[in-house]
């Protein structure tokens, strides 16, 4: 088992890949049509969404890996540089093209629920989040860890679904400044997390760079 203040450094990480407060104006702008109990309907189901396919990675991930004989190292390198990409879009207050694109937002517009494709996957528990439930999961042995993680996607998700279902006056107090301004912040700290899983995959696959 590791110790609290990395269990914390986990949560803060699942939460800051999510970034509720970055995807208010996303919400809002692909639920403008809904009626408000529609939107608190779509809110739950994102969150529960987001919830179980993080869940999943965090519990059959290393399960893929080892079937198409990726290396954890390899895994970290290439799941940190994904990390670094989208740290460096939040901090210019960007909607990274990993999360979504804008046709996919064209095609949401069509759809009848939005809370899994696009909300869910890929917007919030996307290729990004993945990565890192995947890679956290194999920091420790044991199913005391895994329930730890998975303890730290729920809590994420239900500050997600809080957040969505106050995005209307959560918008009119932050204003697209304030949503930015702590976007930019979590993109900081993203960015931080990338480059340390960067390094460490580095390390575990060239030994003699700590030489």
């Amino acid at each position: 088992m590791l110790q609290w203040n990395e269990y914390i450094k986990i949560f803060v990480a699942v939460l800051v890949i999510i970034d509720p407060f970055g995807a208010i104006p996303v919400f809002l702008s692909l639920t403008g049509h809904n009626t408000q109990a529609d939107r608190k309907h779509i809110a739950r189901i994102a969150a529960l969404a987001t919830a179980i396919i993080l869940i999943v990675s965090s519990i059959f991930g290393n399960t893929i890996l080892h079937f198409f004989g990726i290396s954890m190292a390899s895994f970290r390198v290439a799941g940190g540089i994904l990390l670094l990409f989208l740290g460096i879009a939040m901090m210019h207050a960007q909607q990274s093209p990993t999360r979504h694109t804008p046709e996919e937002d064209l095609e949401a517009e069509n759809k009848e629920s939005i809370a899994v494709v696009p909300m869910a996957m890929p917007l919030l528990a996307g290729p990004g989040a993945i990565s890192t439930v995947i890679i956290y999961s194999q920091e420790a042995a044991g199913w005391g860890h895994k329930g730890i993680l998975i303890a730290s996607c729920v809590v994420a998700a239900l500050i997600l679904w809080i957040t969505m279902l106050l995005a209307i006056p959560l918008s009119r107090v932050l204003g697209r400044t304030g949503i930015n301004i702590m976007t930019r912040v979590m993109g900081l700290i993203l960015t931080a997390i990338s480059i340390e899983f960067i390094a460490t995959g580095l390390l575990q696959l060239f030994p003699g760079l700590s030489a």
